[in-house]
């Protein structure tokens, strides 16, 4: 079978443009701390974001921040369970660096204003979630880490934005990575820019380029790419699009996690779906199939706290030995007073339906959650287009491997946005990164109707899910 690639985005010509040392585009965890290390080390950095400042994906997660804080703790086995929980398909280059310098980067999010939750004697309050065998999970308002990641350093952002070396651009869609010529020893093409949608007020609209030396793409994930997913309504793949358009490697696009314990609506519910923390049953919360019986204490000596593809696959065989469409999550032992002390952000979502964890079974099945793939980076974020970087959950560091360790990802952010905005700005200093002019890229352009949106999550949902099959892949690929 051959697979036609476009090139580009079909799309009006540029109306503006405008200049920088440097374009990020994301605003979760990676891109903010990607634009916040540059602004001071580069002339010009532009942030832009496809929604407000504070939208994406770190917003919403809740268990928690990984690295070896505590003292009886080490980077060495935080290193062994991430690879573990990638089951020998990690980089494990990428994970020492993300596991040595991770807590050194988690102290500096506390300087920046991150407040953390802590003991009574001011220590960081660490917890445990699936694959860990250390409570080594930093996290903030119980279970709105994310949230106050995102609140810290976007007031970090705000107190700089009369910089006149940094400019935000919200409501901005990214089309395309706009590249150079290609080198005459068959180098891909360097990095020109970017072309934007910039939709809404302000002082930029419509479409428009902006020039620059370096990329560094932080899109976040392909959630809504499936019919049921954790992600926001803005996670769909656009800057993995870009950067294969702009003819960047991808690598391991097949790993995508699953998280087993997203709140059962019915099944014909769509968008973002309410995810239960892991760190629900790192407190102790069990899984019982809908006959009542737990199930997990016989599949994995962690039980419940397994590695969450093994859990999310031992849920769905469970759903077909049941005939059920969901199994139930058991809090109620864990008491009133603590569950709602510690889980104050699912407690609420939870009652916005009814349900308390206090006095229910809650219903939850898997759902999509996080892409170990993409962009494929070296340990400081280069991707294989000169002047391309990828961060967070757009890049594929290798950290990962087939299946990410709970709470890495926050913390993969943190450290490959950190270094990579080091080498940009070294890069940029010494010349080595220089504006070129960009080239029109040939080959067919394109642009997927947008009636098309359920027929693909349909495809991707029923082909590429949880459980997958050699017969099942190759139907839905002649199909997508």
């Amino acid at each position: 079978m051959t697979t036609r690639l476009a090139r580009r985005l079909a799309a009006p010509a540029p109306g503006w443009t405008a200049h920088a040392d440097a374009v990020v585009v994301g605003s979760g965890i990676a891109g903010l701390t990607a634009a916040l290390e540059l602004r001071t080390r580069v002339p010009r950095v532009l942030l832009v974001t496809k929604g407000a400042l504070v939208s994406g994906s770190t917003i919403w997660a809740q268990g928690g921040i990984a690295a070896a804080l505590d003292p009886a703790d080490s980077p060495a086995a935080h290193l062994r369970d991430t690879l573990e929980a990638g089951v020998g398909l990690c980089d494990p280059r990428a994970v020492e660096v993300l596991v040595t310098e991770g807590p050194a980067r988690v102290r500096e999010l506390v300087a920046r204003g991150a407040v953390f939750d802590t003991e009574p004697d001011g220590a960081l309050s660490l917890t445990r979630e699936g694959g860990h065998h250390a409570d080594r999970v930093a996290h903030a308002g119980g279970d709105a880490t994310g949230a106050e990641i995102s609140r810290a350093l976007v007031a970090q952002l705000d107190a700089v934005r009369a910089d006149p070396g940094i400019e935000v651009i919200e409501n901005a869609l990214v089309l395309d990575v706009l590249t150079g010529t290609p080198g005459h020893d068959g180098r891909p093409a360097p990095v020109a820019g970017v072309t934007l949608h910039v939709i809404g007020a302000g002082s930029r609209d419509g479409v428009g380029a902006v020039l620059a030396p370096a990329v560094v793409l932080a899109t976040g994930g392909i959630g809504q790419v499936f019919r049921s997913s954790t992600n926001p309504a803005q996670a769909t793949g656009d800057g993995i699009a870009a950067a294969l358009r702009a003819g960047a490697v991808l690598g391991d696009v097949e790993f995508v996690q699953f998280h087993p314990t997203v709140l059962w609506l019915g099944s014909g519910v769509k968008g973002q779906l309410a995810l239960i923390s892991e760190a629900v049953r790192g407190e102790g919360a069990h899984l019982v199939d809908t006959d009542g019986h737990r199930f997990m204490a016989g599949v994995h000596p962690l039980a419940e706290l397994a590695p969450r593809d093994v859990v999310a696959k031992a849920i769905v065989r469970q759903l077909a030995r049941t005939g059920s469409d969901h199994v139930l999550l058991d809090a109620r032992h864990l008491g009133a007073d603590r569950l709602r002390r510690r889980f104050p952000t699912i407690a609420g979502r939870l009652a916005e339906h009814g349900l308390d964890l206090a006095t229910d079974l809650v219903p939850v099945a898997p759902a999509q959650h996080y892409h170990s793939g993409g962009v494929v980076t070296d340990i400081v974020g280069r991707a294989s287009v000169p002047g391309l970087y990828a961060v967070g959950e757009v890049a594929c560091t290798g950290v990962h491997g087939a299946n990410r360790l709970a709470s890495n990802s926050l913390l993969e952010g943190l450290v490959f946005a950190h270094r990579a905005a080091h080498d940009i700005a070294r890069r940029v200093e010494s010349g080595a990164l220089r504006q070129v002019d960009p080239v029109e890229r040939g080959g067919p352009e394109a642009l997927v109707a947008g009636a098309a949106r359920s027929r693909v999550q349909r495809i991707a949902t029923d082909g590429a899910g949880v459980l997958r099959s050699a017969a099942g892949l190759a139907a839905a690929s002649a199909a997508l």
